[in-house]
């Protein structure tokens, strides 16, 4: 049996779909660009029974675009989103018990 894939434009409706299915855990990616100046997006996912829900993010001057979550700069002035800023976020938003998993490709 195989899942499809829904991607959900806003933060709002991603918010709204994790409390409506009283999830447990997400996934989430820091998709980052070539160079690492160049910060691509952060994709959000949400397991149901078949169905993943996807929210991505992308950037807009010094932070994420839907979010607000911001960047930090390293000391070669390499822009970055820190695991720890998207975690604390998604806890504050939706709830302490969230589990919050880094999902990763190779």
């Amino acid at each position: 049996m195989s899942s499809k894939v829904v991607r959900v434009d806003s933060w709002e409706d991603f918010k709204h779909l994790v409390k409506k299915h009283g999830a447990k855990e997400l996934a989430y990616r820091i998709e980052m660009g070539v160079p690492a100046r160049n910060l691509t997006s952060l994709r959000l996912i949400l397991p149901v029974i078949g169905v993943q829900y996807v929210f991505i993010d992308t950037a807009g001057g010094d932070r994420l675009k839907k979010t607000g979550i911001k960047f930090r700069v390293d000391d070669l002035g390499n822009v970055y989103l820190s695991d720890e800023d998207v975690i604390n976020f998604v806890k504050s938003e939706i709830g302490k018990d969230i589990k919050i998993y880094s999902y990763f490709t190779i």
